[in-house]
């Protein structure tokens, strides 16, 4: 029996891994049925909206499995591996499964679950794909060499303690098999072949590595890789599982709520909004949509870190709510009050 070959695609909160999925759907060879598995980190469904429409040929939209009831290497049994079954029981079989995880997931759980009998029967990564900020490394986010983090710690108050997020980042390399530097166009060529640099020190050998502007990558790099990653996961070490045997990975380190609110003023005033917003509340990112005064379509927002980018992905269905919703996701505790209190100004600018 021919296993279905699947790709898991991880990496950093805003690297940019719904926009390169989004193009693998839309540029995958014509024929070839996909499911599409998403981990949100929130309560709105904000991935799947994006990507929805945009690979009808290839996945439709009830091949597309939201997961947000919590970080997918967290609800393994619960809800994973449950999905997975569903999936495989269908009449028509699928050519190929990807999985979009959460920012904040450890690969390495996820991977073991394809050794769970009733997957590893029929199911076999196919490879691991992990997507880097290129722009936000190269401003020394987390980045391994200590040096850098020290020289940038007397400037940035975020640097001043201790955070999950540099381990996080490393549990994302170690499991690759494929490393996408996005945003490459945002950096110097220089700055490009230092960020490139330290990531490979982070790699196994043999690891690929390529550059992306707008996550597109050749498909041919992305799906064929035959890797069989669950057999190998004793190469790819965890932070967490070295330190904490293998306990259940919690994230109480990081908080997530999500907010709605009427129409905006104006969309330079929302942008304006939420870049001042996320500067004054350390928001590591923040996602949603918009309903913009006299715009047929709806706003597209992703902002990561003071990078805030917006785009109107698609009109405005028949009776669908024209109104703002935002998933605001940082280091616990976050300031619910004060920082919907922040967004909502807004709203207010339209009234």
């Amino acid at each position: 029996m021919t296993k279905i070959p699947t790709t898991v695609i991880t990496g950093f909160l805003g690297a940019g891994k719904t926009t390169l999925v989004r193009h693998l759907l839309a540029h995958a060879p014509k024929g070839k049925r996909i499911a599409l598995i998403i981990n949100e980190f929130g309560d709105l469904g904000v991935d799947k909206d994006i990507l929805a429409g945009c690979g009808d040929e290839t996945c439709r939209e009830e091949d597309m499995v939201e997961l947000s009831n919590g970080c997918i290497c967290c609800t393994v049994a619960d809800e994973f591996i449950p999905t997975m079954q569903a999936l495989l029981a269908r009449p028509e079989k699928f050519d190929h499964i990807v999985i979009e995880t959460s920012g904040l997931a450890l690969p390495q759980p996820l991977i073991r679950a394809f050794n769970w009998p009733e997957i590893k029967a029929q199911v076999t990564i196919d490879g691991v794909v992990t997507v880097a900020d290129a722009a936000a490394l190269a401003e020394g986010r987390f980045a391994s060499d200590e040096a850098a983090v020290d020289a940038l710690r007397r400037q940035d108050e975020m640097l001043d303690h201790e955070t999950p997020l540099g381990e996080l980042f490393e549990d994302q390399l170690s499991s690759a098999d494929l490393v996408v530097i996005n945003k490459a166009d945002l950096v110097d060529a220089a700055t490009l072949a230092k960020v490139e640099a330290n990531i490979r020190a982070e790699l196994r050998p043999g690891v690929g590595v390529v550059h992306a502007h707008n996550g597109h990558v050749d498909i041919a790099a992305l799906l064929g890789m035959g890797m069989g990653s669950e057999d190998d996961i004793a190469n790819r070490p965890s932070h967490h599982e070295l330190e904490h045997g293998g306990e259940t990975h919690e994230h109480d380190d990081f908080d997530s709520f999500s907010l709605r609110m009427p129409a905006v003023g104006s969309k330079d005033e929302l942008l304006a909004v939420i870049e001042q917003t996320i500067r004054d509340h350390d928001v590591l990112r923040l996602k949603g949509f918009a309903a913009i005064p006299g715009a047929a379509a709806r706003l597209a927002i992703q902002a990561v870190g003071p990078r805030v980018t917006a785009y109107f992905d698609r009109p405005w269905k028949e009776g669908e709510t024209r109104d703002t919703a935002l998933v605001v996701i940082g280091e616990s505790p976050l300031d619910r009050a004060s920082i919907s209190a922040s967004l909502q100004r807004a709203a207010k600018a339209a009234a």
